[in-house]
């Protein structure tokens, strides 16, 4: 009996005590730690824009974008699905602060290429930080053969270049909200009166429901002078999509008034209007593989 008091003694009061010693000489050792947050969106992109996710290093993304024709289009072209434009790229995370990625489309025939600089992450803890930051720059290749090749053409074109600040913030388990500013140059323009260069801001939402699937939403702003306005009428692009997770597959489901799917694209050359059914469905299916080991 004696000995079994004192074994539920030494239970409830020394052991305890023995424990908290060792948790704060652990704490002191270690000293405070950093959590980082994750999974601020499904993927790298919102819908159409990237977002700041990031391939981790070691990790290839293949990527096949895929966009219709217009809903308004009529039975004739099928409300859309008997036109439609396509886009191949691969995508890698370099390291666990660079991505770097590649592509080509068949609207306008273009050529890309990226990099994505992670450099700041929403963090708690030792280091408290409130939002996620990557830098983004783009170049893209229209390769097109010349409407008239009789006169002097020159290469530099053919160019046109994105430079983007991506600033997100992870509210909570379900809600991730991104701003993100972005300039475009575009070296030759269709008329003399359009600008070179466009400004930009898209605002992006993920609503997260469950484990494997969520909804987005994003909007474009583009800065276009007033006296710089031409005959064609020039659009916001504004697109609703969902993700849909399925084990090494994230599929993006979504709909929207552009047809590009490359960033000169969307902020140079968007017409359609939600308003006249000028909506494009279209799809993205991101496929990731394991290429090495991060040491």
């Amino acid at each position: 009996m004696i000995r079994t008091i004192l074994l539920a003694l030494f239970s409830f009061i020394v052991l305890p005590t023995m424990a908290q010693d060792l948790e704060d000489l652990l704490d002191k050792e270690v000293g405070p730690q950093t959590d980082y947050t994750s999974a601020t969106f499904k993927t790298t992109r919102v819908v159409n824009f990237h977002s700041v996710e990031q391939m981790k290093a070691g990790q290839l993304d293949f990527r096949i974008n895929h966009r219709f024709g217009k809903v308004n289009s009529g039975s004739y072209e099928f409300w859309g699905l008997d036109q439609s434009t396509i886009k191949l790229s691969l995508e890698m995370g370099v390291t666990d602060w660079l991505m770097l990625g590649m592509g080509r489309s068949s609207y306008q025939k273009t050529y890309d290429g990226f990099y994505k600089v992670r450099l700041f992450r929403q963090s708690s803890g030792a280091r408290n930080f409130p939002v996620s930051i990557n830098y983004f720059s783009s170049i893209h290749y229209n390769s097109l053969k010349w409407d008239n090749p009789n006169q002097t053409n020159y290469l530099s074109s053919r160019f046109a270049y994105t430079h983007e600040l991506m600033i997100a913030r992870k509210m909570n388990e379900r809600i991730s909200l991104q701003l993100a500013p972005m300039v475009m140059h575009r070296n030759l323009v269709p008329t003399a009166v359009e600008p070179n260069n466009l400004w930009a801001t898209s605002i992006g939402g993920r609503v997260k429901l469950t484990n494997r699937f969520a909804l987005n939403v994003e909007y474009c702003y583009v800065l276009r002078p007033l006296t710089q306005r031409t005959d064609i009428t020039y659009t916001n692009p504004l697109s609703f999509g969902v993700d849909i997770e399925t084990g090494g597959h994230v599929f993006q489901l979504f709909v929207s008034n552009s047809i590009g799917n490359s960033e000169n694209h969307l902020i140079g050359e968007t017409t359609g209007k939600w308003s006249k059914g000028d909506i494009h469905f279209g799809f993205n299916i991101s496929r990731v593989f394991s290429v090495y080991r991060n040491k």
